[in-house]
């Protein structure tokens, strides 16, 4: 069963900073490419990140120099850090796994981000 659990979520002060991790388990995590996606409220789910299985990051044009994906393949997580959140950084945060066509989710995870 393949399982992408999200945490480091939760409640933070504009201004403050954000390490999510996401903890694979159930794929070869070293075979797939990962990604950060987000929905704020009353938006729509959008990219934040993503990271090649050799290590290459994609970003946004949105989200250049804001963000900041890494991955561990020995402990099959991946990371999203953040500095600086803004109010508008609040939303559900969720994990993606991608492999030839093999798309697996996390559960998300909310930051809200208080002003």
């Amino acid at each position: 069963q393949v399982r992408l659990v999200e945490s480091g979520g939760g409640l933070v002060q504009a201004g403050g900073s954000l390490r999510l991790s996401c903890a694979a388990s159930g794929i070869t995590f070293s075979e797939y490419a990962m990604g950060w996606y987000r929905q704020g409220p009353g938006k729509q789910r959008e990219l934040v990140a993503s990271i090649s299985k050799q290590g290459f990051t994609n970003y946004p044009d949105s989200m250049k120099g804001r963000f900041t994906i890494s991955r561990d393949n020995v402990k099959s997580t991946v990371y999203l850090q953040r500095s600086s959140l803004e109010p508008e950084d609040t939303a559900v945060y969720y994990c993606n796994a991608v492999r030839s066509g093999l798309s697996f989710w996390g559960k998300g995870i909310l930051v809200t981000v208080s002003s």
